[in-house]
C-alpha cells in the first residue's frame, strides 16, 4: 500500500493505488446499492439464490 513507502516512479504509484481500489476497497466496502453489503458479500448471497 501507500503507507510508507517511496516510490520511484510515477507507474509504481499508480500500480499500487490501483490495486488497493480494485482488489481491496471495491471488494471490502459496503454499496448502499446492494443492500448495504460487500460486492463480495452479494455476489455470495446472488450466487447462492441462482445456483
Amino acid at each position: 500500500m501507500a503507507d510508507h513507502k517511496y516510490y520511484y516512479s510515477f507507474a509504481q504509484a499508480r500500480n499500487d493505488i490501483f490495486e488497493f481500489i480494485e482488489v481491496w476497497y471495491n471488494k471490502k466496502r459496503i454499496h448502499s446499492v446492494l443492500g448495504y453489503k460487500s460486492s463480495e458479500q452479494f455476489m455470495k448471497l446472488y450466487n447462492r439464490k441462482v445456483a
